[in-house]
């Protein structure tokens, strides 16, 4: 054993120290087991870490230094990764104006506490499928129990969160399919076109014709593997990555009332970049320089043309009022109303809520109780039964869970819940409900890079004046 020198043993003590207040950090003393390899590699030297160092073949020596530092690439990434931090790109318009399409985030695990991973054995920097070569990029044998390191601070109303997208833990590999359940529901009540009249009906004869649409979709669906791909299971921390805004806590009662949201009977500041639909009637073509002033995006306005210079736009408050000034381009600006109630959470509630007129529904909080009856029980099925794991079964006019009659029910699990600022080009938790704490990523700290996807490279692509842009303040 060769002696250590002054300076490996200065090495081993301030990596064992960091190692320690790691495991401290993160609460797990089964790290302990890997201390004597730590001591091992700069002290007692028992182990040959490099021995292929000492080869005589030029080869080995060549290709064992590129799978040195290819394993030791992926292990600090994958600790970054997972306990601090992680980039994230905005691809769809859902926080506009806040975050547009092409911005790039910095998002700290560290704010709100890094996840215990639940599924340990993967790919670093992939999220559920391998890249080029396609296939899951995870093995799902292993799955560890949520738990979560202490963070610097909680979620706040108004704080920008990315997280888990509830509804993603059923799937296919077409990359088209965003909600799962949404989808077989749609594609079995299409089966059936002389639907009945579902406010004539009971409770239990709702919920029976919904799981009639929903299995006749999902049987279409598994049937015909050549256009919807394979049906697949995704743990927690291996569904696709969402990002919106807080906009209720755990504990409160929510209510949209003509598009404001109000919690505990109170209404809430809206954001300053929010975005709501208006039909716009234009009486020429918008030029190219007044639509990159107001941040009227090509997609806005091929998604929203109806003909006959009629648009369905998203705009602020100040766009609208900006645009109404120009008389010679604009005849009218009529506000939209979202009236349909067809594809809003909880799809087998039939509870009439649309997404502009919303609630009052209860955000579960951790340890609190809420009474079940047959009027709410869709609202709290799927954290009861998904998220916490229980088996609720609703027959003869009582609700079930575990096989007993309960009339209540009390949440492991704080929720949260969550909308864009675009508020009528947003999924959110008003089409798929609440978002539970296991499912909670991080916190957008700012923006590294911006990307404008209706410009060129030599024509504005980069929207300099939006890096390096803290993400607090848009709120």
């Amino acid at each position: 054993m060769r002696k250590a020198t002054r300076k490996d043993w200065i090495k081993c003590s301030v990596a064992v120290v960091l190692y320690l207040l790691f495991l401290l950090w993160v609460k797990s003393w089964l790290g302990l087991l890997a201390l004597p390899f730590i001591v091992d590699n700069y002290i007692t030297k028992f182990i040959p870490w490099g021995w292929w160092k000492k080869s005589e073949s030029k080869l080995v020596r060549g290709v064992m230094s590129w799978v040195d530092s290819i394993v030791f690439a992926l292990v600090a990434v994958y600790f970054v990764h997972q306990f601090l931090f992680q980039n994230y790109v905005i691809p769809t318009s859902s926080l506009e104006k806040s975050l547009l399409v092409g911005d790039y985030l910095f998002v700290s695990k560290a704010n709100y506490g890094p996840r215990k991973p639940h599924t340990p054995l993967s790919m670093p920097l992939t999220q559920h499928t391998m890249p080029l070569t396609g296939g899951k990029s995870y093995i799902d044998a292993v799955q560890w129990d949520y738990e979560r390191v202490p963070g610097l601070e909680d979620i706040e109303l108004g704080d920008i969160v990315v997280f888990n997208y509830p509804a993603g833990d059923t799937a296919t590999t077409n990359p088209e399919v965003i909600d799962y359940y949404k989808m077989c529901y749609s594609i079995g009540a299409e089966r059936f076109p002389n639907r009945p009249n579902l406010d004539s009906l009971s409770v239990e004869r709702r919920r029976a014709i919904f799981d009639l649409y929903y299995n006749t979709g999902r049987q279409e669906i598994e049937k015909n593997p050549h256009i919807f791909g394979e049906k697949v299971w995704r743990p927690v921390d291996r569904r696709e990555n969402y990002v919106k805004r807080c906009v209720g806590l755990p504990g409160d009662v929510l209510h949209i009332k003509d598009k404001v949201i109000y919690l505990n009977n109170k209404p809430s500041k809206q954001p300053q970049n929010a975005q709501f639909n208006y039909w716009v009637t234009f009486k020429a073509q918008i030029p190219e320089r007044l639509r990159h002033e107001l941040g009227i995006s090509k997609k806005d306005l091929i998604d929203g043309a109806c003909g006959n210079g009629l648009y369905c736009l998203p705009l602020t408050d100040a766009v609208r009022d900006k645009l109404a000034t120009y008389t010679k381009l604009v005849a009218s600006i009529v506000p939209y109303e979202n009236k349909s109630a067809g594809d809003i959470y909880p799809l087998n509630g039939h509870t009439g809520w649309t997404a502009d007129n919303y609630g009052p529904v209860w955000i579960p909080k951790r340890g609190e109780s809420i009474n079940l009856t047959l009027d709410n029980i869709a609202v709290y099925e799927r954290p009861i039964a998904v998220y916490e794991g229980n088996k609720l079964q609703v027959k003869d006019g009582k609700i079930f869970i575990n096989d007993k009659p309960a009339d209540s029910y009390t949440f492991k699990m704080d929720y949260y819940w969550m909308m864009g600022d675009n508020r009528h080009n947003s999924a959110d938790s008003r089409y798929w409900g609440f978002v539970p704490e296991d499912h909670i990523v991080g916190k957008p700290l700012f923006i590294w890079l911006s990307l404008d996807e209706d410009r060129g490279w030599f024509d504005g692509k980069i929207r300099w004046s939006r890096i390096f842009r803290s993400v607090g303040s848009f709120n």
